[in-house]
């Protein structure tokens, strides 16, 4: 692969050493395949970043880890590479250890890994359990700050976190199915990803608080965790499906969206209502074509970028923070979704 980037820069953003990087570089012997690959890709993300290697200023190398399907992590690595050079005068630099299906003992690990080689801040999606909360503290102890981006984990020693109040979020898809199937009968399915990331927990809790209230008599069925893989939701929900035929709505709070659909498809029917997060692109087709109802969408954008700013008052780059409020909450329908999506 051409490039003009030196061998101790790939080194820096892959996080390995000099002589590895040279042997990828010279095809030499002496490297496993997926570190190989790691040189590869630190070569391609110094390549989307390029525009930021050329600025003079404060520099900051940031690391990104994130346990999301690679629906989401492709999000949030554009989202970051698209707000860089917003920045200015400080010029970032992002390394990427995004994974789906990952365990949490894996993440604290690459947690400790970062430690070690050292970070001026990791932007963190992960589940709130004790290895990674305890990670978490090591890298604060070591002076590496962290943010939790979308679910949170409170009890760490994270600096802040940046996303929506996922309980309002699941208030809000409460609302929209109870005013939008109305007197019409049926339960509603609630599925999620995982059930130990705090935000996909306070979205149920959310959501159960508001249904108790708007639609109390209606059934609501929460489903197993599915990783929010589209193969573990058609399996899920297909069985919901044989279990419960009455099922006429669904709140995806997880993802998993197009195995959803396969499921009610399977069962030759469709929901009368399907909310679902994220303006992914599998979930933008399925608004298009008017088989989900509405997504509830966070400007992912915004949030990378307050994350960044957070980390430069973390080092004293700036006097403030921003990082005192939850990201607005906005409802896509088929009728408004945003240009360029």
């Amino acid at each position: 692969m051409a490039h003009p980037y030196s061998v101790r820069e790939i080194a820096r953003q892959a996080g390995v050493s000099d002589a590895t990087v040279d042997r990828v570089l010279h095809n030499r012997p002496g490297v496993r395949q997926s570190t190989a690959g790691q040189v590869r890709q630190a070569i391609r993300d110094l390549e989307a970043q390029r525009l930021q290697l050329e600025l003079t200023g404060r520099r900051f190398m940031i690391d990104v880890v994130a346990d999301a399907p690679v629906r989401f992590t492709t999000s949030v690595k554009d989202a970051l590479e698209s707000v860089l050079p917003l920045l200015r005068p400080a010029v970032f630099r992002a390394r990427f250890h995004l994974h789906e299906q990952w365990n949490a003992e894996e993440c604290a690990a690459e947690l400790d890994r970062i430690g070690k080689r050292g970070s001026h801040g990791v932007i963190l999606k992960a589940p709130d359990v004790p290895v990674v909360r305890a990670a978490v503290s090591r890298l604060a102890e070591g002076g590496i700050p962290v943010v939790t981006l979308v679910t949170d984990l409170p009890a760490s020693s994270r600096v802040a976190y940046v996303g929506m109040d996922n309980r309002s979020a699941g208030a809000t898809a409460a609302y929209l199915i109870h005013q939008w199937l109305g007197m019409n009968p049926g339960a509603v399915a609630v599925t999620v990803s995982n059930d130990f990331f705090r935000g996909e927990e306070e979205r149920e809790m959310g959501f159960r608080s508001a249904m108790r209230s708007v639609d109390p008599g209606r059934a609501v069925l929460y489903l197993p965790a599915s990783d929010g893989l589209d193969q573990t939701a058609l399996r899920l929900m297909g069985e919901a499906l044989d279990a419960h035929p009455d099922v006429s709505a669904v709140y995806s709070i997880g993802g998993g969206n197009a195995g959803i659909i396969q499921a009610f498809e399977a069962a030759g029917r469709k929901p009368h209502v399907f909310i679902g997060h994220d303006l992914a692109p599998d979930n933008i087709a399925l608004l298009r074509s008017g088989t989900m109802s509405a997504l509830l969408h966070h400007d992912l954008k915004q949030d990378i970028q307050r994350c960044c700013r957070i980390l430069m008052h973390a080092h004293g780059a700036l006097p403030e923070a921003d990082a005192g409020h939850a990201s607005q909450i906005e409802v896509i329908t088929p009728f408004n979704i945003p240009h360029g999506v």
